[in-house]
């Protein structure tokens, strides 16, 4: 079999747009270092914000959904590992890979745990606590059974991770923790990034699309800036992210010093001369992109549990977590006129880089971990018996199902 890689993808990476495309980055990255051959195919549209992966050397593959052309297309690909972007992709393609191509190894990158984020939702719009109860959703029967299918699922958050494995009795030899693999920041690095006195205004970056960004930007607006401005009158507020809507613009405030400022190609550029990032979800799952932004371009956060979830471990967060808005604004304003506990979050930020996000932490055991998986596949799969039920029934059902669209899909 050849050493080579499918990554049937969700969308076309998008790097610049979206912690996710910056992921699926990163795992090219990864199977690159080990001299795979990659290709990547999604039935999805290619946008202008699209990563050119030819320019990387990734072969690239249109597919459609519900169609046998793929049955054609993977078994003449043979693939060695198979690689489903989020659980959606798994249901769609699973049996087929399963069929045509019994001894790939099938992983699926999570991106986040989306049960966890329908039933933050949930619970939101019933300003409700949340709780267990509202994991145990339809989104949750569909994704833990994917996850189950699969041989292995590559979890971006530890703390979903527990989850999986506390609330769901998930087995720990199907999960991976592989979170955001970042280059370390050195002291040189560190040293030239602007100082406090260089920095004005507050920034927040984050997909318009993401309905979790959209959420958090209008409570923004409607709940802590007020205050903040009040307090500090010169202060402004700059929002950029990809996708803006005539719905986004309509959030844009200039009597307030609100301002949507939409995509930029270089967020970086952009970031480093802003004095505090601010991040006030309420619901979401996974670990948040806008905060690793901060991070490296030396911006301190003030952000709420949802949003620093999974970011910090034991480590002192690079700015302060409050869940009351009001006590987020006081903060915020605290934080953007004292110098020294600004400098003291900033290196808290280069901190949690080198120590949580290095990739030199985690890429070596990833991949020892895939080798020792196609290596003992067999044994790993017959010790999950749950899994090959699923995908017993899943092949009978998926299959017939997929089968009559198709047909359908001629008439």
């Amino acid at each position: 079999m050849n050493n080579n890689i499918l990554i049937i993808g969700f969308v076309w990476p998008e790097p610049k747009s979206s912690a996710a495309g910056s992921r699926m980055m990163h795992l090219i990255e990864i199977f690159q270092s080990k001299n795979y051959d990659i290709t990547f195919a999604t039935a999805c549209a290619k946008s202008d914000n699209a990563f050119d992966l030819k320019s990387i050397g990734v072969k690239t593959k249109t597919i459609e959904l519900n169609d046998s052309s793929f049955d054609d297309f993977i078994k003449t690909l043979n693939p060695e590992i198979v690689l489903f972007d989020r659980f959606m992709i798994e249901e769609q393609f699973g049996w087929r890979v399963a069929q045509h191509c019994p001894n790939a190894l099938r992983l699926l990158d999570t991106e986040d745990l989306h049960c966890l984020r329908k039933g933050r939702f949930q619970a939101l719009k019933e300003q409700a606590i949340f709780d267990t109860n509202y994991l145990y959703n339809d989104t949750a029967k569909r994704e833990i059974a994917s996850i189950y299918r699969c041989d292995l699922s590559i979890m971006i958050s530890q703390v979903e991770v527990e989850i999986l494995m506390h609330q769901f009795k998930v087995d720990e030899h199907l999960l991976c923790y592989l979170p955001f693999l970042l280059e370390a920041v050195s002291l040189k690095q560190q040293n030239a990034l602007p100082n406090f006195k260089q920095r004005e205004h507050f920034v927040t970056v984050g997909n318009f699309l993401h309905e979790p960004n959209m959420d958090g930007i209008k409570y923004l607006k409607e709940s802590i800036w007020p205050y903040i401005k009040k307090k500090l009158p010169k202060a402004e507020m700059h929002i950029y992210g990809a996708y803006e809507s005539a719905k986004v613009t309509q959030l844009n405030d200039e009597s307030q010093d609100f301002y949507i400022k939409g995509f930029v190609d270089d967020i970086d550029e952009v970031m480093k001369n802003y004095k505090i990032c601010l991040v006030p979800l309420r619901y979401g799952a996974g670990l948040k992109g806008k905060i690793v932004d901060a991070m490296l371009n030396g911006i301190p956060c003030i952000t709420t549990s949802i949003g620093a979830e999974g970011m910090y471990g034991n480590l002192e967060p690079n700015g302060f977590i409050e869940d009351d808005p009001i006590d987020f604004a006081k903060i915020a304003v605290e934080l953007y006129t004292n110098k020294i506990f600004w400098t003291a979050k900033q290196k808290h930020g280069v901190d949690i880089i080198n120590l949580r996000f290095d990739k030199q932490l985690f890429t070596a055991d990833f991949l020892h971990r895939i080798e020792a998986l196609k290596n003992g596949l067999d044994v790993h799969r017959k010790s999950n018996f749950m899994g090959s039920m699923l995908m017993h029934h899943t092949l009978q059902s998926t299959k017939f199902m997929s089968k009559w669209i198709e047909e359908k899909n001629k008439v």
